[in-house]
């Protein structure tokens, strides 16, 4: 014992010159490490480790042949996590090369770059390294919290307020699918530390909340997802880095609390993840006095924490690490070298990113000839590394392949559960009288003001899929209230920067001071895209009706945050962190759906996108053949949008793309879409019946020919009336082939005031006459399936009578503006600016002018534009409101407009035994090989189609809504090339083709 002590002293004067000052802490760690030693190596026998596989005497095998041939460098090698930039030049490269040759270091930790780059530095630094390196990264949301062109998950605060721990689980598992894919077998996640003090600069939206039993379930599940995959998870930052309002990477934080609260609060959740199976540990740089006793001394390099407490008190037997020893919080303390021996013998395993491998080498190989460094501690932490490294199947190491590399760590199922993570985290905390989800949209004229750095055009493009509302901007406070006056709704979104988790997300004083002074004024909703730690700022928030926490200002947040504001979908989300006593931790009101569409994607609702996308392919041949200038196409399924583009222009000269507000002329969908409704109404409430015949509705058609014609039997074009009369020709100068003076001027006046497009106006009488036409037409000679326009001029007729206003009022009041459908309407150009009105033909037969603005149809238009068979305008969106709630039983946006048994009872072929495929009013499949559909939908689908080239279908057995709008009549409406190749049933054939279940 003398002989070995005076040969450690002498050792020591040699490390003294070597080491400086900080030697003499080394030396009084000497007897304390000869403990170490026997106590690390009754670790490795323990019955239990988390690095161990099943096969345990194979993985022993390799361990054994691996360590058996290493020299001592090659040992001490395996201890080092090199940082690697992709991004850096090749000369930072080629200095890990030289470290995996000449120090043979153990791992990497891959920090900023891009997937590919990093793939190919991958597997040029693995050909190079002897034994294979542990590949590491941070990815605790994902790659893309360190690599370009990668998923980014919601961050942990977001997750926090999840009541759904499977959900989770699966983040936890997709982001472990990632890493192995680009050959990572170590992500530094989850963060378990519990984030109790809202100035923490550095976890904050890192961490799952402020509930220790939370956040322990969260990251447990978390951890599992990971480990199911073959990766191995690394709790951080032990003990605790929550309750700290500084930086280790700036600095050395300290945490001044009794090593009783540490072990209730800070360490819950290391037990739980341990007894678990938790892999591995990353030690934080922090200063605990109640921990270890020496002044200012970092964790991770005190034996007290990482020996005493993590591997003996808390018996961890998996792989530790330091945290980055570059952190100021670390490197301060010590210098280079010194400090990578100093967490050695503290009792980690691996040293991550040191300063100075080569010196880092030199010091430790110098401790281990002078006994400071056993071989059995070594070994200790040598195996356990080779253990890991046999666990995540580097005994069998295979290059990282790049054959769909991109493809496959972006892949669709990443952005289905982004969304539902989204869905389900958006917290409502407020919400006086029930204000949301936002209901009676006839009675709301809504205000949006964007406050915060970042953008909010996503939330506003979602808002308005709902209804109007209007983007409201100010220079000065005056001018913002002087014009929110004529709103009585305002959503207030804050939008803060989501580029990472650390950036700014308080309010500017001139902010808070501008949302109050709104909220005093109007009914207000606050959606917040930011920390929620934001609402800390405010003095108050009880003139606030609503507040929305959506905590990240992604797109996906932000459009999700609007749904949810409409009724989408229910809110669910709770609270992670206490906001004041006013909204404690888990605080969070439920809503119920009101059943208005939801966006989505095609996965969410049992679609395949890649066979949903052979769409393009049709409709880039119809627009390429010239078989309709540009259109609008949607598709949903189970209430949720899935497929919303716009293709080609308003016009062969290609001057203004189709866009999704544009307006299209529906034609014939009119008829299911604006006098079918309000028929369906009155049979609702009992005004009319199936069986109500012409001659009762009409009285003025009691002594005509029609007056026993059901509208059962009329709505099914079964009633013997003609298909159409074209009143426009009886108008025309048969000389010049023009509009006929006697009937029309191009001014208005009294006894000329039906305008039937620009500057041509019809007399005024005209309606009578043309109404008598009709009464006065002979009926066809046999009963059979005649499609007809003319049941809808009678029903029109009654409708307006009955209520003693027009149609066009009728359906606003009664069906669009409750629907939010704020794009559909007769007359467009009396509501929107002429740009958005997609042109319908150039009409050399009637009008002799483009058709823009104004009603295609000649008998429509001469009943100023108004019909029951033709006239409606809207875009693709508002159709599938119409269709929506009709597949919802006549239940859309927390309004019953009729009884789902009323639907049916339109919705029913009555006279298919005759060969007449019709619903009342709906068309449906066809009964033999031709007709409007695919062929391929269930017989309970209805729809319809209009001759401008548009189209809608819905089908209650797969829950499909299908619509699409063209001006397949611009500019000539001969052109019957959509029709002939059948393009919008091809297009129906695959939607159905991409149902997965």
């Amino acid at each position: 014992m003398w002989h070995k002590i005076n040969k450690h002293s002498f050792l020591l004067i040699i490390l003294l010159l070597s080491f400086g000052a900080g030697a003499q802490e080394l030396e009084s760690e000497i007897v304390e490490n000869e403990t170490q030693n026997d106590s690390s190596a009754a670790q490795v026998a323990e019955p239990y480790n988390p690095l161990i596989v099943e096969d345990i005497e194979a993985q022993q095998r390799w361990v054994d042949s691996v360590y058996n041939t290493m020299t001592l460098k090659e040992k001490i090698g395996q201890l080092f996590m090199v940082d690697v930039f992709s991004s850096h030049p090749p000369k930072d490269i080629d200095r890990v090369k030289e470290l995996i040759k000449e120090y043979h270091i153990g791992g990497i930790i891959f920090s900023k770059g891009g997937p590919n780059r990093q793939a190919k530095i991958n597997n040029e630094f693995q050909e190079l390294s002897k034994i294979p390196l542990m590949i590491g990264m941070d990815a605790e949301w994902g790659l893309a919290m360190r690599l370009d062109s990668t998923k980014a998950f919601p961050w942990n605060m977001t997750l926090g307020a999840i009541k759904d721990n499977q959900l989770i689980e699966e983040t936890g598992r997709q982001i472990a699918r990632h890493c192995k894919r680009l050959g990572v077998h170590i992500n530094f996640a989850p963060v378990v530390d519990i984030n109790t003090n809202p100035k923490n600069p550095i976890i904050g939206n890192r961490s799952f909340g402020e509930n220790r039993d939370d956040v322990t379930q969260k990251a447990l599940a978390f951890m599992k997802g990971m480990q199911k995959e073959g990766i191995l998870a690394s709790a951080k930052h032990f003990p605790g880095h929550g309750d700290t309002d500084s930086d280790s990477h700036k600095t050395l934080p300290t945490i001044n609390f009794e090593a009783e609260r540490i072990d209730s609060i800070e360490l819950y959740p290391y037990r739980k993840l341990i007894n678990d199976g938790l892999s591995s540990v990353m030690v934080a740089h922090l200063n605990i006095p109640s921990l270890e006793s020496r002044s200012n001394y970092p964790s991770s390099i005190s034996k007290n924490v990482v020996t005493g407490l993590l591997k003996e008190k808390l018996g961890f037997n998996g792989l530790i690490f330091t945290d980055a020893l570059n952190m100021k919080g670390a490197s301060d303390f010590k210098s280079p070298g010194e400090i990578d021996l100093a967490a050695l013998l503290a009792g980690n395993d691996v040293l991550l990113i040191s300063e100075d491998v080569p010196l880092a080498t030199q010091k430790i190989v110098s401790a281990y000839y002078s006994g400071l460094i056993t071989e059995e501690r070594l070994a200790h932490s040598v195996r356990k590394i080779l253990m890991a490294k046999y666990k995540v199947g580097l005994h069998k190491y295979k290059p990282v392949d790049f054959l769909f590399l991109n493809e496959e760590l972006n892949s669709v199922s990443n952005e289905v559960l982004h969304h539902k993570l989204v869905e389900n985290s958006l917290t409502l905390i407020k919400n006086k009288r029930a204000t949301l989800p936002v209901k009676n949209l006839d009675l709301k004229k809504i205000a949006y003001v964007s406050l915060g750095d970042d953008s909010g055009d996503a939330f506003y493009e979602q808002l308005n899929k709902y209804t109007q509302v209007d983007w409201v901007k100010a220079a000065q406070l005056g001018e913002m209230i002087e014009k929110l006056k004529k709103y009585n709704y305002v959503i207030v979104g804050f939008h803060k920067s989501n580029d990472n988790p650390w950036k700014g997300y308080k309010f500017k004083d001139k902010e808070l001071v501008w949302l109050y002074e709104i909220a005093r004024l109007n009914t207000t909703i606050l959606s917040v895209f930011a920390r929620p730690y934001a609402m800390l700022d405010m003095m108050t928030t009880t003139n606030l009706e609503g507040i929305l926490m959506a905590y990240q200002n992604s797109t996906v947040a932000q459009q999700k945050a609007a749904q949810l504001l409409f009724g989408a979908f229910e809110a669910n989300g709770k609270l992670p962190v206490s906001l004041g006593e006013e909204y404690p931790e888990g605080t969070g009101l439920e809503t119920r759906s009101l059943k208005r569409l939801q966006y989505g994607l095609p996965e969410s609702v049992g679609m395949n996108s890649y066979r949903l996308n052979r769409i393009d392919s049709i409709v880039n041949i119809a627009l390429n053949e010239n078989m309709a200038p540009g259109l609008q196409l949607i598709v949903a399924r189970k209430g949720k949008v899935i497929f919303d583009k716009n293709y080609g222009y308003h016009t062969y000269s290609k001057t203004r793309k189709v866009k999704g507000s544009d307006i299209y002329d529906l034609a014939s969908l009119t008829k299911i879409l604006a006098t079918l409704p309000l028929m369906i109404e009155l049979k609702d409430k009992g005004i009319i019946s199936l069986d109500s015949k012409v001659g009762d509705l009409l009285p003025s058609f009691k002594e005509s020919n029609k007056k026993d014609i059901t509208v059962r039997s009329m709505l099914s074009h079964y009633a013997k009336l003609k298909a159409w009369i074209p009143f426009y020709l009886k108008t025309m100068d048969s000389v010049t082939g023009r509009p006929d003076k006697k009937y029309y001027r191009t001014t208005s006046s009294d006894e000329f005031k039906i305008k039937v497009t620009n500057n041509l106006y019809l007399r005024s009488d005209m309606k009578d006459s043309l109404m008598l036409r009709i009464k006065d037409s002979e009926l066809r000679t046999r009963l059979s399936y005649k499609y007809s326009d003319l049941p809808y001029y009678l029903l029109k007729s009654y409708i307006e009578k009955h209520y003693g206003n027009s149609l066009n009022a009728l359906t606003q009041q009664h069906f669009y503006k409750p629907l939010g459908a704020n794009n559909t309407s007769y007359l467009p150009l009396s509501r929107f600016k002429k740009k958005r009105i997609v042109p319908t033909e150039n009409d050399q037969a009637f009008r002799k002018e483009v058709v823009h603005g104004y009603v295609h149809d000649q008998g429509a238009a001469m009943f100023g534009g108004i019909g029951g068979h033709a006239g409606l305008f809207a875009n693709a969106n508002d159709v599938a409101k119409i269709m929506q709630m009709y597949l919802n039983g006549g239940y859309y946006g927390g309004k019953q407009y009729f009884k789902q048994q009323t639907f049916e009872e339109f919705n029913t072929c009555y006279y298919c035994a005759r060969d007449v495929r019709r619903g009342v009013g709906f068309d449906k499949p066809q009964l033999g090989e031709v007709g409007p559909t695919c062929g391929c939908i269930s017989k309970t689908s209805f729809g319809h189609s209009g001759f401008t080239g548009t189209f809608t279908w819905a089908d209650p057995e797969e829950e499909i809504v299908y619509v699409f709008l063209s001006n397949r009549t611009y500019p000539d409406s001969a052109n019957r090339k959509l029709i002939s190749n059948d393009i919008r049933s091809e297009i129906q054939r695959l939607i159905y083709e991409a149902i997965d279940y």
